[in-house]
């Protein structure tokens, strides 16, 4: 939408080949493939990279540590490497708020310790250590974007979380909302909170994807290597993000309590501060009330197709 000129690559873990616009290259393959990477850095006269690919679910990184060790962390490294031999100049990378861990203060500045909770937030925390130090021995500038709770969907339900089993908020109560789910599970009622229940600072992808065209901007303006967080200074619990949903579908879907799950961090707020003075930056989408409209809008496209879908299978 910008009119950049942009080249993809991208292994389809999880992701889909029919969401890019027309037009944009797709190289089928992983990042960690570094002859991969460098032959479209040299065919595309790529000179930023844009790397947001890895797993990030918080439940798995603890069954399968070296798992996420390896994506996260090792498939960085060989991009890296790619990226340093090509001479690339600028980098943006999608860490976490979860490098954090329990904050000692909220909300969260980037200059807060690190002290992540998961093998997730541990191998993302490696990752933005692995890339200061390749910045500074080569030359590269970087922005290292921390995502809190990423939620809603493309304004024009262009484009959205489609990922089957997927475990965000916004995604499970909608999919509730929709008939998809029999019931949503809530896990820990008892934090010292409003109302028992985790709270997050959730960021429209709309108001994400903005971030990362003006941490582009920045580093093409000469800006210096920065780390700062994407939120909106703001918390919902999770039974409150849950009431939203329902306002925006007017369903009273089925809500299950159970025990807190190891590796969840209490309570996630962003102190914005940095990425407002640093960044060309404004939030458009600050409402939950509307990211749940757009999420639920999303996923009734997305239900409505795998019907038609189902349908014409049936019929031929």
């Amino acid at each position: 939408d910008a009119g950049e000129s942009v080249v993809v690559v991208d292994n389809l873990s999880t992701g889909f080949s029919q969401f890019l616009p027309e037009g944009v290259p797709l190289f089928i393959g992983d990042v960690a493939d570094e002859n991969l990477v460098e032959g479209v850095i040299a065919a595309h006269n790529v000179s930023s990279i844009i790397h947001f690919a890895g797993s990030v679910v918080v439940p798995d990184s603890l069954r399968d540590p070296l798992g996420y060790y390896r994506n996260n962390t090792m498939t960085t490294r060989n991009l890296l490497n790619a990226a340093v031999r090509c001479n690339i100049s600028r980098f943006i990378f999608s860490s976490t708020a979860a490098v954090y861990g329990n904050p000692d203060q909220m909300p969260v500045a980037e200059e807060a310790p690190t002290r992540p909770l998961s093998p997730y937030g541990s191998s993302k925390l490696m990752t933005e250590i692995m890339l200061h130090d390749v910045a500074s021995a080569h030359g590269m500038h970087y922005v290292v974007l921390r995502y809190f709770n990423v939620a809603g969907a493309d304004p024009e339900a262009r484009i959205g979380l489609a990922t089957v089993g997927a475990t965000h908020l916004l995604k499970i109560a909608v999919e509730a909302a929709t008939g998809q789910r029999a019931k949503i599970d809530v896990f820990g009622t008892d934090y010292p909170t409003v109302d028992g229940s985790c709270i997050r600072d959730f960021i429209h992808v709309t108001d994400l994807a903005d971030a990362h065209r003006a941490a582009l901007a920045y580093l093409e303006n000469g800006g210096p290597s920065a780390t700062l967080n994407c939120g909106y200074g703001r918390g919902y619990s999770v039974l409150e993000t849950i009431e939203a949903v329902r306002r925006a579908s007017g369903r009273n879907f089925a809500v299950q309590y159970a025990d807190r799950r190891p590796g969840d961090i209490m309570t996630m707020i962003a102190d914005t501060s940095r990425i407002r003075a640093t960044l060309d930056w404004t939030p458009r989408y600050d409402d939950l009330d509307t990211i749940a409209r757009h999420a639920l809008a999303w996923e009734e496209k997305l239900l409505a197709e795998r019907l038609r879908d189902g349908r014409e299978a049936v019929s031929a």
